[in-house]
């Protein structure tokens, strides 16, 4: 066969493999086409794959590789990175007190507008950290999600005396996300740069354990895109059956990811089963995810009709997205019981024309009696 045939056939099957990707590419959602650009973006070495550390005696910083914005990415669909972080080398204990995150421009020269942040979660190998503690029958009971920051709220820290006790070689893995709710025609290049506040002497500092709750609404498993919704039933159509979908313990289906149309709504759901609650635990502080559009999240007890924590959400008015969402800290603390049932109540918002997509969810930090006496004993 001749060379020029070779050549033609297989610059033939070069132009096909194109014009397949290229077909396959448009087809892909907005999340997944991040996903594929950015993994393109670190591979070819466009862009840097590489976490800059710096690490001080009580605050480890990271500065994640280079994100292209290049259009409008909602929440949870922009480009991300994974780092994995180890505070120290040894098993010595140090304490986590706060966490932040800022945007940067790809020189990090220039701080950024906060609206190029959409989460950055910090999760732990929970076989490890509470095997390490004795406390084996918590091994998978939770998501190991540790806390989360977000667009509104990209600082928290935990009341004085308090924080979280770890292991410093024990792993956190740090994972921020890109966000762009408003430039239609962006062309940025930006950096996220994450700070973990740490002690090294917990000496007089209390321990803290975390649990994750979070807005779960049941929809149609069979027809789950199906319109209108029934405000009375709480039900609702989720963004997508494949992820934040959850099994409600009775044959239903649960979403964590839902959609809110125009107008005021308000969504609550049952939090009993992600609390696990054995026995009364004092809360001391809790951080707080939503989406634009969101104007509060609560914590309700049912058994006492009262507010246990009430979020408030301040929107920009001018563009899409979370000035500001508040917090819960408290020294003092306060107490939930066992034997009472809690739930999660949800307001939003939308003041678009068109459906908008929504999620709530709390990082609750409460004093851990049980593992403050396995630190204690230790010699």
């Amino acid at each position: 066969m001749r060379k020029s045939k070779i050549y033609k056939i297989a610059g033939g099957f070069v132009i096909g493999a194109i014009v397949v990707g290229a077909i396959g590419y448009s087809q892909l959602s907005n999340r997944h086409k991040a996903i594929v650009k950015t993994e393109f973006l670190f591979r070819t070495g466009i862009v840097k794959n590489k976490w800059d550390i710096d690490k001080e005696p009580s605050e480890y910083r990271m500065i994640s590789p280079t994100f292209l914005i290049d259009g409008i990415y909602k929440s949870m669909e922009g480009p991300k990175a994974t780092n994995f972080v180890q505070l120290s080398q040894d098993t010595s204990l140090v304490w986590l007190t706060g966490f932040k995150v800022k945007a940067l421009d790809s020189k990090m020269t220039t701080q950024l507008s906060n609206d190029f942040i959409c989460h950055t979660n910090i999760d732990f190998n929970d076989s490890r950290y509470y095997t390490g503690f004795g406390l084996l029958n918590r091994v998978g009971v939770q998501y190991p999600r540790m806390t989360s920051l977000s667009n509104g709220q990209e600082s928290f820290e935990f009341p004085k005396g308090y924080g979280i006790p770890m292991r410093g070689n024990d792993l956190l893995t740090v994972t921020t996300e890109s966000l762009n709710h408003n430039i239609k025609d962006a062309d940025l290049w930006i950096k996220h740069e994450i700070d973990i506040d740490y002690q090294k002497n917990g000496d007089g500092l209390k321990p803290l354990m975390t649990r994750t709750i979070f807005v779960a609404l049941p929809f149609d498993e069979k027809d789950p895109y199906k319109e209108p919704l029934d405000p009375a039933a709480n039900s609702c159509i989720p963004v997508e059956t494949k992820n934040h979908t959850y099994d409600d313990g009775k044959g239903g289906k649960l979403s964590g990811h839902w959609v809110i149309p125009p107008g005021k709504s308000t969504w609550h759901s049952s939090i009993d089963g992600q609390l696990q609650m054995k026995d009364s635990l004092r809360l001391h502080a809790a951080a707080v995810h939503v989406h634009p559009f969101s104007t509060s999240l609560t914590v309700f007890d049912l058994t006492d009709n009262k507010v246990i924590f009430k979020s408030e959400m301040t929107n920009y008015k001018d563009k899409i997205g979370l000035e500001k969402v508040t917090a819960f800290s408290s020294e003092q603390g306060i107490w939930l019981y066992a034997n009472h049932h809690y739930e999660l109540r949800q307001e939003c918002d939308n003041t678009t024309a068109i459906d908008q997509d929504m999620m709530g969810s709390m990082f609750l930090f409460f004093y851990d009696a049980e593992l403050e006496s396995k630190i204690r004993q230790k010699p």
